[in-house]
């Protein structure tokens, strides 16, 4: 049988998965052990916690009270734990990040961070998709864009310089423009926000102003990888962080265009749930990206952040 703090944390889990099977396997626990710790614990306090249905579960009015207690006695007891001589940050960190962005920057560092707290274990989550942190055991998602409201705390880790960029076959076709005046004729390969569901049109800093320019679009797609390998075949002008088509322009296969007519930047922010005291191993883990975009030369000049663009 749990402890009373193996409950809480137990009860916690089941509330914000929604799910007993899900809580359970991220505690380590079997489905029944997790079921029968509940219903003592509910015993205990003599109290109905959960309404349970085939499909869901989701917290009482007791329940919810409940469980916002056991939130900020969890954390106070990591916090006094954690402030111990010699005590390390433990736990399963739970991480969304795009796969570019985990390829490029986190994975060189990342034997360096697991072997400064060795008692941390990492999950790495790889997607552009939009995630319920709560619903699903997430404990931190970095994104790329101006976020929307979410009740998420943000906290920024870089800033990413945008490119307009297009094949050498592309331009031979249709030309190099020389100003955004010139992108009559001109197509795109048209990128679907995840936040509006609409394509983004181009950016263009003109006269220390933002320019927004819709072209035609053949092709249409809601992934960056997709987005890239379109670029390169042709397809039509996009725009991304530049640090993605770095290889590219290595090697000949991108080219930039309008260089003197920058995208806005890209903010890069960390989010978390704020209806609890960071965990140490959440804090540490926040602390070092930042760190590393630090130190990774992403800025771009100062200007407006768009929604969403690829990462």
């Amino acid at each position: 049988m749990l402890d009373r703090l193996d409950a809480m944390r137990l009860l916690v889990r089941v509330v914000e998965r929604r799910s007993f099977t899900a809580a359970a396997a991220d505690l380590g626990l079997s489905r029944s052990t997790a079921t029968a710790a509940i219903q003592a614990l509910e015993a205990r306090l003599g109290a109905r916690l959960l309404e349970r249905s085939t499909r869901h579960v989701a917290p009482t009015l007791d329940g919810e009270s409940y469980y916002r207690r056991c939130l900020a006695i969890l954390a106070e007891v990591e916090e006094a734990e954690g402030a111990l001589r010699g005590a390390q940050p433990q736990g399963l960190l739970r991480i969304e990040v795009h796969p570019l962005l985990t390829r490029t920057f986190l994975l060189p560092q990342l034997p360096a961070f697991l072997g400064r707290f060795p008692r941390i274990d990492l999950h790495l989550g790889q997607g552009d998709r939009l995630v319920d942190l709560l619903r699903e055991g997430v404990d931190c998602a970095i994104r790329a864009g101006t976020l929307a409201e979410s009740g998420l705390i943000a906290r920024r880790l870089a800033t990413l310089e945008e490119v307009t960029c297009a094949s050498p076959a592309y331009l031979e076709r249709h030309g190099t423009p020389a100003s955004p005046e010139a992108l009559d004729g001109h197509r795109m390969v048209g990128f679907v926000s995840s936040r509006t569901n609409e394509v983004m049109p181009l950016e263009f800093t003109v006269g220390g102003r933002l320019r927004e320019v819709l072209l035609p679009s053949r092709v249409t797609v809601n992934n960056s990888d997709t987005l890239a390998e379109l670029a390169r075949m042709g397809f039509g002008l996009v725009q991304a962080p530049r640090y993605r088509f770095a290889e590219d322009f290595a090697a000949g296969r991108l080219v930039p265009v309008l260089p003197d007519f920058p995208p806005s930047p890209t903010p890069l922010s960390a989010l978390y749930p704020q209806n609890r005291q960071l965990a140490p191993r959440l804090r540490v883990f926040l602390d070092w990206a930042a760190q590393v975009f630090a130190t990774a030369s992403l800025a771009g000049p100062a200007g407006p952040g768009t929604p969403h663009r690829p990462a």
